[in-house]
């Protein structure tokens, strides 16, 4: 079977790879001129089952208000000037219920386990080196209302059987020696031991290798002017190259382009719920190592992670909802500097950090969308929001089983457009799931001791 992937951050060539592992003829195009250019080149470092929340949650519209109304918000809205924006968020407020919220939660929990188990299985097998950790992930509070929110969230990832640790200011420290000197900002935090962290951008490039090793052929500087089709299914993808305008041909074609999957799509008739919602981060030299955190810390207060690499710490978060505006705000990096500093001070030398930032395709409810459309040969694979990073194994693998027709590792229907497209028909390629991927999400059991949680 010839598959052509349109995208090649760590969600394209993730599916790639699997895709050709399993026999498929794979071609990835994508408009830059490498892997992981775009929204997977510094993210914030994170593999965090334990973190896998729909920002629609029952408390979020009280949030959003009071976060606007602070200096160092961790939430911005700016008029993009269109009727869209509005509508995206209205539709994420209809989400914030505690029945869709436990709804969506369980859909990313189960996803992101998968990918972990996926992405630890592939490290054995393939020897990959992209400065990963698997020291867990902390997340700190410094309120005590805080800590009673994350006793209150508990229950999914209970249900999950995600293992975690509810921390006092002593435990804290006992994990990441460094806040030590800052313990009097603490007042508890939650150990996610499960967690993993890692630089995305080297790893896509390290699949993307293996991916050519197995026949995958990459086409950079290649834009994607449309999918052609006649209503029913896809007759070729148009491709604009510096040689000049081609029709590419493939049995089944895979949309993995992020925030943009969704103007193309429109196209189609295809009601793809992504919105562009802007992050940042600061990757920092680090100077003094035992000043340094040993894995990630996430600041609540804040909504910003600091990721440990070898030699650099990687400073990461926010949310601009503003369209597609790339703009470099100097207020967005005092922010992460202010966190730095405030939990590490000295480790790493603030006037020498590279600022970026990037837009997560995100869902209104915060789940990717994953699988086959009503257009027959067409999928979909894409609206990870902040976690492409931590589903992007798993991701790749339950899109190469749909696509293949074998039988998924977890249940899939719920992650497809149809919960979106209520014109959705099964033609083709886009068949119902097999009973396999009905089947219950797989379980894993907490170590002897360890309590189940919530970030």
């Amino acid at each position: 079977m010839r598959v052509l992937v349109l995208g090649s951050g760590v969600i394209g060539v993730t599916s790639a790879y699997c895709l050709a592992r399993a026999g498929a003829k794979v071609t990835v195009i994508d408009r830059q001129p490498g892997p992981a250019l775009e929204t997977s080149f510094a993210n914030a470092g994170q593999i965090s089952p334990g973190y896998a929340s729909p920002w629609a949650s029952p408390g979020l519209p009280l949030k959003a208000l009071q976060w606007m109304l602070q200096r160092h918000s961790p939430l911005s809205i700016r008029p993009d000037g269109s009727f869209w924006q509005w509508h995206w968020m209205a539709r994420m407020l209809r989400e914030c219920t505690p029945e869709r919220y436990a709804t969506n939660k369980e859909r990313m929990v189960r996803l992101a386990e998968y990918s972990r188990d996926c992405l630890r299985q592939w490290r054995q097998e393939l020897d990959l080196r992209y400065e990963g950790r698997a020291l867990g992930t902390l997340q700190i509070f410094r309120t005590a209302e805080q800590l009673r929110s994350a006793h209150k969230d508990t229950t999914v990832l209970d249900r999950c059987e995600v293992p975690y640790r509810l921390m006092t200011p002593d435990d804290c420290i006992e994990q990441e020696p460094a806040l030590a000197a800052r313990k009097h900002l603490l007042t508890g935090g939650l150990y996610l031991p499960g967690d993993e962290t890692g630089d995305c951008q080297l790893f896509t490039q390290l699949m993307a290798d293996k991916a050519r090793a197995l026949g995958v052929q990459f086409r950079h500087d290649v834009q994607i002017d449309q999918i052609l089709h006649d209503g029913q299914r896809v007759n070729g993808v148009r491709l604009l190259t510096p040689q000049g305008a081609e029709v590419r041909l493939a049995d089944a074609y895979v949309v993995a382009m992020a925030s943009y999957s969704r103007a193309l799509l429109r196209e189609l008739g295809l009601d793809l719920p992504v919105y562009p919602v802007k992050g940042y981060s600061l990757t920092l030299p680090i100077t003094q190592p035992d000043a340094a955190p040993r894995s990630t810390v996430l600041d609540e207060s804040y909504k910003v992670a600091l990721t440990r690499f070898d030699q650099r710490i990687r400073v990461g978060g926010m949310a601009e909802l503003a369209g597609f505006d790339l703009t470099l705000r100097p207020s967005r990096r005092a922010t992460l500097e202010r966190v730095v500093q405030d939990l590490f001070p000295g480790a790493a030398p603030l006037d020498q950090g590279e600022f970026w930032t990037g837009l997560r395709p995100m869902t209104p409810d915060g789940t990717p969308v994953i699988g086959p459309t009503r257009i027959d040969k067409l999928w979909i694979n894409t609206g990870h929001g902040t976690l492409g990073w931590t589903m992007a194994a798993g991701s790749g693998q339950l899109l190469a089983d749909l696509l293949l027709g074998h039988a998924p590792a977890i249940r899939s229907d719920d992650l497809a457009l149809r919960r979106y497209d209520r014109a959705f028909s099964h033609t083709g390629l886009g068949a119902p799931p097999t009973p396999a991927a009905h089947a219950p999400a797989r379980k894993r059991k907490a170590p002897p001791g360890s309590l189940e949680g919530l970030v």
